[in-house]
């Protein structure tokens, strides 16, 4: 028996069929976003679909999960690989990221976003607000200083 608790798997997406009309609200039809495409360290034939400038480094599907849900979008995340991604095996290149773009009658989801490039704009300015990156940075930086003070104690006059 299949569990409709709201926690419980994804549904399955189902075969393509002409003759089944898909709705706005099944995942089959939600925009997909992978980390390749705000990943300032792609190229265009890379896949990054923004100018570099606007792009994050190296984001993570959880990143971008993160921003996403905080905007009180809908959204799901597979277990998928961009299909440009040289090492497939890598984790850190895995997730894809489904957001529901328009309500069941056709109308935009969340009004703020009209398209799919507004959707990652937003992820590439919020990111480097979460904690996550903010907090990544600090330690490297103090390790940084203690090595130049650590060099430093040890020469000779």
């Amino acid at each position: 028996m299949a569990s409709s608790h709201p926690s419980g798997p994804p549904p399955q997406a189902r075969p393509w069929n002409p003759n089944n009309k898909f709705s706005f609200t099944e995942r089959e039809r939600w925009l997909c976003i992978y980390p390749a495409y705000i990943n300032s360290r792609k190229t265009l034939q890379e896949g990054r679909r923004l100018p570099k400038e606007q792009c994050v480094e190296n984001p993570t599907y959880a990143e971008i999960r993160d921003v996403l849900l905080t905007a009180g979008l809908n959204i799901g995340v597979e277990n998928k690989v961009y299909a440009r991604e040289l090492d497939h095996r890598d984790p850190k290149f895995r997730g894809r990221i489904r957001v529901q773009f328009r309500k069941e009658d056709g109308e935009l989801f969340n009004e703020y976003f009209k398209s799919k490039k507004d959707l990652l704009k937003y992820a590439c300015t919020m990111i480097p607000k979460l904690k996550s990156r903010q907090q990544g940075s600090q330690p490297q930086q103090q390790a940084q200083q203690s090595q130049e003070k650590k060099g430093r104690k040890g020469r000779k006059k």
